[in-house]
Parts: C-alpha cells; sequence; structure tokens
C-alpha cells in the first residue's frame, strides 16, 4: 500500500512525527501538499470526504481509511509496521505515551503564542517570555524527567525495552526541536536528560532516519513551525 500524508508543506509541524514513523518502518508514502497543487488537493480532501471529514491535518489516506490526528495515524502504522507491541496492552501503553507527547507539543508551541495563534508573536512577547520561563522552570523537568525515568526504569536502549516503537521516534523530535528552538536552555538541561540524549543519538543513526535526515524530504525546522528560535526566549 501506498500511503498519502495530507500536511502543510512549508514547516515539520505535527506531520514531522508521522514522516518519522513512514520512514523508519520504510513505508512507500507521498507527501501530498508538497507537490504540485498539493495544498489544494489538500483542502479538497477535507471538503470532499463526506462522513468521517478529518478536522485539520495531519491526516493519512491508507486505502479507504483516513485517519486524522498525529497520535491516531501512529497507533494505526505502529501496529502495521512493527512499530509498537503485539498485546492490546502494550499498544494502548504506547499510545497513551504519545498522547502525552501531544501535550508536551501542545505546551512546546505556546511558549510563543501564549495568547492564541491568531495573535502574531509580536503581539505577545511579554506573555511569552513569562510562559517561557514557567515552561522551562517547571513543565519541561516534569515532562522530559517522566520520559528519562521510563527509560531507566526499563533498562533498555528505547522506552519500552529493547524495541523500538514509535514513541521513541517522537522523543527524538522533541529533543531535536527543543535544541533548535532554545540551544542555550536546552545545552543546560541537558546533562539531566542523558537517556534521552542517547536515545536521541541511536535514533539518528539507524539507517532509515539518517537517510531521511540527509535527503531533501526532511524539511528543516524555521520560524513557521512549532518549534521557533527567538533569541529573548532562550535565557
Amino acid at each position: 500500500m501506498k500511503y498519502e500524508l495530507y500536511y502543510w508543506p512549508e514547516i515539520q509541524g505535527r506531520g514531522e512525527y508521522v514522516r518519522l514513523a513512514l520512514e523508519e518502518a520504510g513505508a512507500a508514502y507521498v507527501d501530498v501538499a508538497r507537490g504540485p497543487r498539493g495544498s489544494g488537493a489538500m483542502m479538497k480532501m477535507m471538503e470532499a470526504h463526506k462522513g468521517t471529514p478529518p478536522f485539520a491535518p495531519p491526516f493519512l489516506k491508507a486505502g479507504k481509511l483516513v485517519i486524522g490526528q498525529t497520535a491516531n495515524i501512529l497507533l494505526y502504522l505502529g501496529g502495521r509496521h512493527g512499530l509498537a507491541p503485539k498485546t492490546e496492552a502494550g499498544k494502548l501503553w504506547v499510545h497513551q505515551l504519545q498522547l502525552t507527547i501531544t501535550d508536551l507539543v501542545l505546551e512546546i508551541h505556546d511558549t510563543h503564542h501564549p495568547l492564541g495563534p491568531s495573535l502574531y508573536y509580536e503581539d505577545q512577547k511579554p506573555a511569552a517570555r513569562k510562559r517561557t520561563v514557567e515552561f522551562w522552570s517547571e513543565r519541561v523537568p516534569k515532562y522530559l524527567g517522566y520520559f528519562e525515568q521510563l527509560l531507566t526504569d526499563n533498562g533498555g536502549a528505547y522506552v519500552t525495552g529493547r524495541r523500538l516503537t514509535y514513541v521513541d521516534l517522537s522523543l527524538f523530535q522533541i529533543v531535536a526541536g527543543l535544541r533548535y528552538a532554545f540551544p542555550r536552555r536546552m545545552k543546560a538541561f541537558e546533562a539531566d536528560i542523558p537517556g534521552l540524549v542517547g536515545l536521541h543519538d541511536r535514533i539518528a543513526g539507524r539507517p532509515n532516519i539518517k537517510a531521511y535526515l540527509a535527503s531533501e524530504r526532511r524539511i528543516p525546522f524555521n520560524e513557521q513551525g512549532i518549534f521557533r528560535r527567538y533569541r529573548e526566549l532562550d535565557g
């Protein structure tokens, strides 16, 4: 099956977590909106799909299925491509972890848009500075400390033990994104999360991911996506 991924063509965003899973699995897919007239095709797909329309990108077309929401897409791909445990309890566990990552991604976004996405960053700089301080003093230790503890407790190379899951790929993206958006803050914090730093490096060295990161398929981080670098927010 050749999958069709629908997401905005200029940013990594929430679609990147799906791309990483597809790339690691070696799955055939097309990033629809990045092709000719692709954004129009994406919007048409959303408008034309009756019954169970996706609310917003990303969504994945797999045969007759159209699956929305990043964590939901990964739940589907994980079972089909060996990126999740085989047991029902295991599948639910990694889905639960991915939903926790989804919460973290929203909090990362809110560091630069704490008053809402309808306002420009320049219209909410004071609130963004205040939110970022709280994010790094309270929220980052809580979230990343949780995943660091899971790595320690399981004693394996990956969050659930010896086998990679899509959660590990998503945590790679979290570390990479925080390094881009907050290079000074992240450098100071990494001593507290050696397990996650090691996980990031192992993922980056996996053959399929390494090839993807070096390819044009990997959209560079930029100031339109979730991870945005603003010097005044980086301490």
